[in-house]
């Protein structure tokens, strides 16, 4: 929620934060954990982070001063393609465990199981070389210079 991002922007911890709003540690907690806040709580928090209470009660948009920056919106890409990386990653070793028992139980004389483990092995090993910027073929950069090129000029 935007309290938790106004507070670390600051770099008060929840503790501070309620000491200097007068409201509970838990109450904060609660807040930026998703739960409404009473208006006392949202005009105490308004009061302390010097803004307006209706800033404080809407989503942040394009225009707002609390809008997430260029920096925090990679920082937040680069995590979700960490985590859809390592949730291929698990599915993955969980596939070819099934795959590898069934294999064993129904075929023991002849291991058809390694095809599917080479083939998908090899699309997880270069979604990982994409994720952990090994391989930067079709990256940023090369968008970069795309859009330059289409648009003629230099960004």
């Amino acid at each position: 929620m935007i309290i938790r991002k106004l507070r670390l922007q600051r770099g008060w911890s929840q503790e501070q934060l309620s000491q200097f709003t007068g409201l509970s540690s838990r109450t904060i907690q609660r807040i930026e954990k998703g739960q409404t806040p009473s208006l006392e709580s949202l005009k105490s928090l308004a009061a302390v982070f010097e803004i307006d209470v209706n800033d404080l009660q809407m989503e942040p948009n394009m225009n707002s001063k609390l809008y997430v920056t260029d920096e925090e919106r990679q920082a937040l890409d680069a995590v979700r393609k960490l985590k859809g990386f390592y949730g291929h990653l698990c599915k993955y070793v969980c596939v070819m465990v099934l795959l590898f028992a069934i294999n064993l139980i129904t075929h023991p004389d002849y291991i058809w199981a390694f095809w599917p483990l080479f083939g998908w092995g090899a699309g997880l090993t270069f979604h990982g070389l994409r994720v952990f910027n090994v391989v930067k073929l079709w990256g940023p950069e090369w968008e970069r210079k795309q859009v330059e090129k289409r648009l003629g000029r230099k960004l």
